[in-house]
């Protein structure tokens, strides 16, 4: 996925500042990560939660997407849990 505007909510920003995951690493993610899952009935826009692996570190992105302005919102960034996540970090356990 590689859209033309991408907006950081500020729950994102907030949430990647405890992380330690850098505004590059979502940008990544967006541009070159695996979509892993997808709502397209979320409203006001589908969803979808993206995987990508920075220096063998995994992080989730979630992302909505308004088609009408080709434009990504960042709603959050995280490092899965490997508790919670099957070792390839695509599925939960």
């Amino acid at each position: 996925m590689d859209w033309q505007n991408l907006v950081f909510s500020s729950h994102a920003i907030q949430q990647m500042f405890l992380r330690r995951i850098r505004k590059g690493e979502v940008r990544a993610a967006v541009a070159y990560g695996e979509e892993i899952y997808e709502r397209q009935d979320d409203t006001p826009f589908p969803t979808y939660l993206l995987l990508y692996f920075v220096g063998g570190k995994p992080i989730h992105v979630v992302l909505s997407y308004d088609e009408s302005t080709d434009t990504g919102y960042v709603v959050t960034a995280y490092i899965p849990d490997p508790n919670l996540w099957l070792p390839n970090f695509r599925r939960r356990r």
